[in-house]
């Protein structure tokens, strides 16, 4: 490792519920891969916080892998996958350039070129660090295949929930409603074009005919909001599940009126692109989509927290209680200081 390399510093788990910054070492890129310099990222409150606690199922070591992961879980291990930088090395034609990286929390990283994916010049830097949760959010889309004119229900008013409510919103014909506990979510998710209830008050309105849903996607990452999606389905709907559990059971009523409803109950994951989109689309095709989404000020809203790197053990610590029950947290970005 050479003195005059610049320095690199990391966020590792070191046990579960304790993080810490560690210095990495540095070198230059070899052929085909660049060194970033991290401008901000993204902490991904759902798998970042199963993470934290060591919920990850050994079932799932292998499968919940991030990209450039190091270490193995539950501990020690350096995880995250939203990070966007500059090209500081490499490529000369690749220097200078802002993009996106599926990189852990980390102050300057090499990989390959083609590990990273161009932020549009539209696309402020700041806000570039939703682009994880935007894939996810398109992926979603395509496994459910909405139809123009659908009655659709978001159950979960996150970070996740709501792009996929702002997506949704733009069919035509479409009446999205976001469906979630907090209160405090209804002023982001109408600003995003969508409607807003409380659970009871959209159960209410299902329960009398008016507002039953053709297409339910549940995003809360709860057991209750999953009965809730399940409950605001109407005959013959499909309920499209984001939420990812780790380590947990989640009961299911599969009882009442699942059965007699005819109901489909069907999981989405971004790890691989949608069937109906796979025979054209890559995943770095994919990508390019949700980066260009992103030139919407409107999205701005959902980057509620920022915090600078060295604060970031404490934030996972905080954000990893908060995801057990409401947050006023959406999006926590994290920033890098200057080079």
């Amino acid at each position: 490792m050479r003195d005059d390399l610049p320095a690199a510093h990391a966020c590792w788990l070191v046990e579960p519920g304790r993080a810490e910054i560690r210095a990495e070492p540095s070198r230059e890129p070899a052929a085909g891969e660049a060194r970033v310099r991290a401008l901000h990222s993204a902490v991904s409150r759902g798998s970042e916080a199963l993470v934290f606690r060591g919920e990850v199922p050994a079932t799932e070591h292998e499968r919940m892998r991030a990209p450039f992961q190091a270490g193995t879980f539950p501990a020690p291990v350096k995880y995250g996958y939203a990070s966007v930088g500059v090209v500081e090395a490499g490529p000369a034609e690749q220097i200078g350039r802002t993009v996106f990286c599926l990189h852990p929390h980390q102050t300057r990283y090499v990989v390959p070129v083609q590990a990273l994916h161009d932020v549009p010049a539209a696309v402020p830097a700041a806000r570039a660090v939703l682009a994880a949760n935007m894939e996810t959010a398109v992926n979603a889309l395509w496994d459910a295949s909405p139809r123009a004119g659908d009655r659709i229900a978001v159950v979960g008013a996150g970070v996740v929930g709501l792009l996929v409510a702002w997506l949704a919103a733009r069919l035509p014909g479409t009446a999205v409603q976001v469906v979630d506990v907090q209160e405090a979510r209804r002023a982001a998710a109408q600003s995003l074009g969508a409607g807003f209830a409380l659970p009871d008050e959209a159960l209410a309105a299902a329960a009398g005919g008016a507002g039953e849903a053709d297409l339910v996607l549940h995003a809360s990452g709860s057991a209750a909001g999953l009965a809730t999606a399940l409950r605001l389905a109407g005959f013959e709907a499909t309920v499209v599940e984001l939420s990812w559990y780790g380590s947990r059971s989640v009961p299911l009523p599969l009882g009442e009126a699942f059965h007699s409803r005819r109901l489909t109950l069907k999981s989405t994951q971004v790890g691989h692109v949608a069937p109906a989109q796979r025979s054209r689309w890559s995943a770095r095709r994919r990508m390019a989509l949700a980066l260009s989404l992103l030139a919407e000020p409107a999205l701005d809203v959902l980057v509620t927290d920022t915090a600078p790197f060295a604060e970031l053990p404490q934030v996972l610590a905080r954000l990893a209680d908060e995801a057990r029950g409401p947050s006023r947290t959406l999006c926590q970005r994290i920033d890098y200081p200057p080079a």
